[in-house]
């Protein structure tokens, strides 16, 4: 997710040289009696500029309802968590309900369209054994290095660039960071390498690409939960402050418009899955036009020390929004 001051100096640079690459996906609804009723697509009331302190922004061209549908966004990459990996689907994450004991340790697709969009890099990731990197995940509770692994596949596929996430902030690493990545770069590679995929594919596979990826996915991607039939705002308002488990993850996921929306602890715009790994942005209340759109990236029903400790952890920041500032 976009972060503090960080950004103005790295970008200040470059924004007179060249357009930024925003790419957005959008659509428009009517919501009222729990039904979702698509109308015509029109341009998202937003545009992307810089703050006088926290870098980029996203803000309003116009006046936003409380409750309605700001723009929708599609994933750069996503991965089911090794939790949920035979439970949903391997493309868009949607719950596939029970399973059989046949099906149990299968990935599965939701749908013919999930089969289409996936076949290419899906056909790349078959090749390899994954079961030794997977574990390793698994007994070292990670999640972000599956991200790497499937952008890996699409770059090899060819449905994706090796640069897609160089726009994204990345993550300050320590030391140790960087030699558990280390460790997790081997193993990809040598997948990559037992599957005979050839060095004419994976030449952008290096040391420096596995750990610039990784530090931009630690801080840009989104623990994707599934709200099922909450669409009434006022649902949304409470399940955002509300703390979850982990286990209630399916995956996880990157977008680019939506990691650059800074954070508040008392946000006036939420994201939201529905169904499936494609996002909605929602506001939480009456946003005027001009005015800044931000989402809370933690538990917002957290107390100040601890939501302070979990931001400048996490993200690297320390969260001066008027909610902090006044010591709630």
């Amino acid at each position: 997710l976009v972060r503090y001051s960080r950004w103005a100096s790295r970008f200040k640079k470059s924004h007179s040289q060249k357009k930024l690459p925003f790419v957005f996906y959008f659509s428009t609804i009517t919501i009222g009696d729990n039904e979702l009723k698509p109308s015509q697509p029109s341009p998202p009331p937003i545009q992307v500029s810089f703050t006088e302190s926290a870098g980029r922004g996203v803000f309003a061209t116009r006046r936003i309802g409380a409750g309605e549908l700001i723009h929708t966004a599609k994933p750069i990459v996503s991965h089911p968590s090794l939790s949920s990996i035979y439970n949903v689907c391997y493309f868009c994450l949607k719950n596939l309900g029970n399973t059989t004991t046949s099906q149990a340790q299968i990935v599965s697709f939701c749908s013919e369209e999930c089969i289409e969009q996936s076949k290419v890099f899906y056909e790349v990731e078959k090749k390899a054994d994954w079961s030794t990197y997977n574990d390793y995940c698994h007994t070292q509770g990670l999640k972000y290095p599956l991200l790497v692994k499937r952008l890996a596949c699409m770059v090899i596929s060819g449905v994706a660039s090796s640069d897609s996430l160089d726009i994204l902030q990345p993550a300050i690493l320590s030391p140790e960071m960087i030699l558990q990545m280390e460790k997790e770069f081997g193993l990809l590679r040598s997948a990559f390498k037992n599957a005979c995929i050839t060095d004419e594919h994976t030449t952008f596979l290096t040391k420096q690409w596995y750990i610039g990826v990784l530090a931009r996915i630690r801080i840009n991607a989104f623990r994707i939960e599934l709200a099922g039939g909450m669409y009434d705002y006022r649902d949304l308002l409470s399940s955002a402050s509300a703390s979850v488990i982990a286990e209630a993850a399916v995956g996880n996921a990157v977008y680019m418009l939506p990691s650059f929306y800074n954070h508040d602890c008392d946000s006036n715009a939420h994201i939201v899955w529905i169904e499936n790994v494609d996002a909605r942005l929602k506001a939480l209340r009456d946003i005027e036009a001009g005015e800044e759109l931000r989402i809370c990236y933690i538990d917002a029903s957290m107390n100040y020390g601890a939501r302070q400790t979990l931001l400048s952890e996490g993200f690297g920041f320390h969260c001066r929004c008027l909610r902090c500032l006044s010591g709630d």
